[in-house]
């Protein structure tokens, strides 16, 4: 082989690893999107389907920028669209990233409130049906007497 024939092989490789790259964004960015959606419905994040598979996938991601933050492997783009395409999908995963933190941080307090609201309301059940009060003795019930002075 010549080395002509290896660059261009070696280019070949580094674009089909791009457009696999382009792939693996374009589907995380298509899941955090449909979790967005499902969160601005107010679903909690507990319950989302999506978690799963947007972790994988966030997984995958990572690993794929540890390593070239490490010089393991090499994303030169030669191909000025293809290089474009990178950047627009990277950009587009950011926004729709940003948008899933502030989505998920909202859902996480509205499931923090909701649970403070039903342990307010046990404390409050507990509360008028125990004997015992806030030190630990026997509460004194209140009790209602009336008197009638018509003699």
């Amino acid at each position: 082989m010549t080395v002509a024939q290896a660059r261009m092989t070696s280019a070949a490789n580094g674009d089909i690893r791009i457009k696999s790259l382009i792939t693996l964004i374009d589907r995380l960015t298509a899941l955090v999107a449909e979790e967005n959606a499902e969160l601005a419905k107010g679903l909690p994040a507990s319950r989302l389907k999506q978690v799963d598979e947007k972790n994988r996938l966030a997984e995958m991601f990572e690993r794929i920028v540890a390593e070239c933050a490490a010089g393991t492997t090499s994303l030169h783009v030669r191909d000025r669209i293809l290089r474009e395409q990178l950047m627009e999908r990277i950009l587009k995963l950011r926004a729709a990233m940003d948008e899933n933190l502030v989505r998920l941080r909202a859902a996480i307090e509205a499931s923090n409130r909701r649970i403070e609201a039903v342990m307010q309301a046990i404390r409050e059940q507990i509360a008028a049906v125990s004997p015992y009060g806030a030190s630990g003795r026997l509460a004194a019930r209140a009790v209602s007497s009336g008197t009638s002075r018509s003699a």
